[in-house]
């Protein structure tokens, strides 16, 4: 309970480095998962980057060591300063890497422009490392100085004389904020080589010493590799063999290289100094209107709109594969993102220019007649399909009800409260554990869907398929939102979604073929964080007896080896088969309790390679499947 009084004693005031301590995802977006963990890598590599955008750096080196725990990144630019701050009295490499919303970036002078505009990328880092080293060669010595957890664990070191010059940061994050520290060499190559499709002649080297290798990335042609980098990728053909390449260089500079596919999805990458920007933003939407712009006003002029036929952007855009990047100097614009992690480009001014570039694809068209015919027959199809499709959902929404409660179907348990915000529901395989949660829920803001057996794969089905499955259209109806195009999350009855299934293989399973119909369907619904998987235990073990005895849950093998490490006393350990096993009040205490439970929130941060995993894992072409299976089989580990 909290206190009766609340005075001016009460007030805390967070000091240096402790904000970001006390809330990390508020700098870089979590620490349960892997995300934020890399997020700490790109923070760095982005500052070695911004060297090398404003032409002071022209090689920078990454290298994952053996305990995959701690990185180095290091670059040939300028180093940072190490001289006295006149006003703060410390050197300027200890006052970046220790006081957030410090550094070179607030104006142009230093930086025509720049990924890291806030000041505070490297404090960042350095709060949550365990350890932090940074060595900077410049002023003909090597300096030198380490940290720990944000501060200073030694004074700056003047080292050996030295022609170089450069910064080279090493990092260990620290384990009491993630959960887990083990990079991805995978992940960092993914990363690393983006950065140099995005920086046309920089020579990014990463040496991964956990596997002994290392791979060099330099590409001249910059966007145009990307491009083609991404239809190898996703196996796709340009329409008639062409891809177009469209550049403006003075003021915000943008590049964008696309092309249309016989492919039904539209993929659009966009960044902003060379900071991708997976929600878009005003750049991405200049990107888009341009682009529509241009090939209606072609259709319009040579008088080649279809009659009865109305096409819009997706139509437009259907299958188009295009990567959009954008280079706002700081004397044009102060850049306006969303959130430090950086989702999202809120700038105005962007849009534009951006429209302004790519309305000049007209000219290509004009000039090319046979492959504007080609496109245009493409773009007509995808209109007749669409305009059919929605004619189809818009009978099957009719049918089923969405919105509408008295249409809800039978077997949900519903919540009371009528409040989106705070209500939730439970997606729960098979009756028993649907009668569990039934009866250990909060009835006010925890409503309850039983789902039978395995759902449809929706990765390898039909969507006439999808329209017939009950159990998905049972699921469709209880969130009331719509699916597909149809989808309004304004009409979502439920702000967390939460899918519920047993801690073994069959229940990652049916986990797996939720995700995929959510991602298929109703992706907008993970885009804004709706989705969630509940994480229930494996285990119960219970140390010592009476009044001493000490109750544990743990979600793993792992943890459990853990937990009874060096333990003394009686153990009882019981596994649970699944959901169904538990009684409601466990069922409550371990997995449902919002103030005690675990969950994970679904997100997608890249959105063709989840695409191309889902097609891999789910698809049809069980080649790919196989693939899989065989290089990753050594990573199993089997009970004989």
């Amino acid at each position: 309970m909290a206190k009766a009084t609340y005075t001016a004693v009460d007030i805390e005031v967070l000091e240096g480095l402790d904000p970001v301590r006390k809330r990390p995802g508020m700098y870089i977006g979590g620490t349960e998962g892997p995300q934020g963990l890399h997020h700490l890598a790109k923070e760095i590599i982005d500052n070695s980057i911004d060297e090398a955008m404003n032409g002071y750096a022209d090689k920078i080196l990454i290298t994952l060591h053996k305990d995959s725990e701690s990185i180095t990144v290091e670059d040939n630019g300028r180093g940072i300063p190490v001289d006295i701050h006149p006003k703060f009295k410390k050197s300027a490499l200890e006052l970046v890497l220790t006081t957030l919303h410090s550094g070179g970036k607030f104006s142009d002078k230093n930086y025509v422009s720049a990924g890291g505009l806030h000041g505070v990328g490297a404090s960042v880092v350095n709060a949550l490392s365990q350890r932090l080293e940074a060595v900077v060669c410049r002023d003909g010595f090597e300096w030198s100085q380490t940290f720990s957890q944000g501060k200073p664990s030694s004074k700056l070191q003047k080292g050996a004389k030295t022609k170089d010059h450069g910064t080279k940061i090493t990092f260990r994050a620290d384990s009491e904020i993630f959960r887990e520290i083990t990079f991805s060499a995978e992940r960092l190559e993914r990363i690393i080589q983006e950065k140099a499709f995005l920086n046309r002649g920089l020579t990014l080297v990463f040496n991964d010493d956990t596997g002994g290798t290392s791979k060099t990335f330099c590409y001249q042609d910059g966007l145009k590799s990307y491009l083609g980098s991404l239809l190898e990728k996703h196996e796709l053909v340009p329409l008639v063999g062409e891809t177009f390449y469209l550049e403006r260089a003075n003021g915000i500079k943008i590049e964008s290289a696309f092309c249309w596919t016989e492919a039904t999805q539209e993929r659009v990458l966009s960044y902003v100094n060379g900071i991708p920007t997976a929600e878009g933003g005003s750049h991405e939407d200049g990107f888009k209107s341009g682009l529509t712009k241009a090939i209606r006003n072609y259709m319009s002029v040579h008088n080649l709109v279809p009659k009865g036929v109305k096409l819009g952007g997706d139509d437009i855009r259907e299958g188009l594969v295009a990567v959009i990047s954008v280079n706002v100097p700081g004397s044009v614009s102060q850049l306006q993102f969303q959130g430090q992690t950086k989702d999202k480009l809120n700038n105005p001014e962007v849009t534009g220019p951006v429209d302004a570039l790519l309305k000049t694809f007209e000219n290509t068209l004009n000039a090319n007649p046979k492959l504007a015919a080609a496109l245009l027959e493409r773009i007509t199809l995808a209109a007749k399909a669409r305009q059919a499709a929605r004619v189809a959902a818009e009978g099957v929404s009719r049918k089923i009800g969405v919105s509408h409660k008295l249409n809800l179907p039978g077997k949900l348990a519903d919540c009371s409260s009528t409040n989106p915000d705070k209500s939730e529901l439970l997606i729960v395989e098979g009756d028993s554990a649907g009668g569990s949660a039934k009866q250990g829920r909060d009835r006010n803001t925890q409503a309850v869907l039983p789902l039978r057996g395995k759902i449809l794969n929706s990765i390898a089905a039909s969507d006439a398929k999808m329209k017939e499955n009950k159990e998905l259209l049972d699921l469709i109806s209880a969130l009331g939102c719509g699916y597909g195009e149809g989808i309004r999350l304004e009409k979502l009855r439920y702000s967390k979604v939460i899918i519920m299934a047993d801690a073994d293989a069959d229940g990652m399973h049916i986990g797996s073929l939720l995700m995929a119909f959510f991602f298929k369907f109703m992706r907008p619904l993970i885009e804004q964080g709706h989705l969630y998987i509940a994480m229930s235990p494996l285990y119960r073990i219970r140390i010592g007896t009476g009044s001493r005895e000490e109750m544990i849950w743990v979600y793993s093998d792992e943890e459990k080896e853990k937990a009874i490490k060096g333990r003394r006393g009686q153990i009882q350990i019981t596994r649970f088969k699944g959901l169904g096993e538990m009684n409601p009040k466990t069922l409550w205490e371990t997995t449902l309790d919002p103030k005690h439970r675990s969950m994970l929130r679904i997100t997608v941060e890249d959105i063709p390679a989840c695409e191309l995993m889902f097609e891999n894992l789910m698809g049809k072409d069980s080649g790919e499947r196989y693939k899989l299976i065989q290089e990753n089989a050594h990573r199993l580990e089997l009970d004989v």
